[in-house]
């Protein structure tokens, strides 16, 4: 257990800080299924618009520091190869 004021602090701040940073992942995975399921689908003008929206999100994703900007750039290239292949 942390013994000093700071330890207890910092504790707390990664407890809220973790809740928030999943939330945001979690808000990326959805947006990137959607574009998964419209792909499934075989609705290219979905799978577009899907794409366009989870885009930014990927993006605010890499500034906020819970994706690598690889993963992010990675994860982007692949959607935007399958929808082109639609």
């Amino acid at each position: 257990m942390a013994n000093t004021p700071q330890a207890r602090k910092r504790i707390r701040r990664n407890q809220s800080r973790a809740a928030i940073n999943s939330a945001r992942v979690s808000r990326i995975r959805t947006f990137v299924k959607q574009v998964e399921s419209a792909i499934a689908a075989g609705d290219r003008e979905q799978a577009a618009a899907a794409l366009k929206k989870a885009q930014p999100e990927l993006a605010r994703g890499v500034a906020r520091g819970v994706l690598h900007k690889n993963t992010a750039a990675r994860k982007y290239s692949r959607l935007t190869k399958r929808v082109a292949a639609l």
